[in-house]
C-alpha cells in the first residue's frame, strides 16, 4: 500500500479516535472482569456480549492504526502552487454534460462526499487522474458508468 498524505488536523483527529477506542476497550475489559465474577460463563450473556464488543473495538483500533502507519503528515502551505496536489481545491468542467464540479483532495479520514467542495481521497481514481495537472488540462477517468472527461478550470491555492 502506498503511503498517503494527511494534514496534521486529520492525523490528530484519527489519533483522538484511537484514544477514545482505547478508553472503550478499558471499560469493556472491566465489564468482562465483572461478568466473570458472576460465575458460569457458558450461560453468561453479559460476558459473551462484552467479549464480542472487545473484539470489534480491537479490530477497529488495529484498522485505524494501520491507516495512520501508512500516512505522512503534509503542510498544505508547502505544496506547489498552480498544479493539482494534495490539499488543492479544484474546479473541473465535465466535458460530457458541461457541469462544473469542485473537489478538494484530502487524506484518509478527511473525506466528505456531502460538502462543497466534495472532499475526496488523494488516492481515489478521480484524484489520481488530476494530480499534477494545470488549468486547461483535460483528463479521462474510468468510472463504473464508463469514462468521465474533465477539464481543470480553476485551482484554488492551498489553505
Amino acid at each position: 500500500m502506498d503511503r498517503q498524505p494527511i494534514t496534521r488536523e486529520g492525523y490528530d483527529k484519527k489519533l483522538a479516535e484511537i484514544e477514545a477506542l482505547d478508553e472503550q476497550l478499558d471499560e469493556c475489559t472491566e465489564r468482562i472482569k465483572e461478568a466473570r465474577e458472576e460465575g458460569d460463563l457458558k450461560e453468561n450473556t453479559e460476558y459473551h456480549g462484552q467479549r464480542e464488543r472487545q473484539g470489534q473495538i480491537q479490530a477497529r483500533m488495529n484498522q485505524m492504526k494501520g491507516v495512520l502507519a501508512n500516512c505522512y503528515i503534509v503542510d498544505k502551505a508547502d505544496m506547489p502552487k498552480g498544479v493539482v496536489t494534495f490539499g488543492a481545491t479544484v474546479t473541473v468542467k465535465n466535458l460530457d454534460d458541461g457541469l462544473d464540479e469542485r473537489y478538494e483532495f484530502v487524506g484518509p479520514g478527511e473525506e466528505d462526499y456531502m460538502t462543497d467542495p466534495m472532499k475526496i481521497l488523494t488516492n481515489s481514481p478521480l484524484a489520481q487522474s488530476m494530480l499534477n495537472k494545470k488549468v486547461g488540462d483535460q483528463v479521462e477517468v474510468e468510472v463504473p458508468s464508463g469514462k468521465m472527461r474533465l477539464e481543470v478550470t480553476e485551482i484554488q491555492d492551498h489553505q
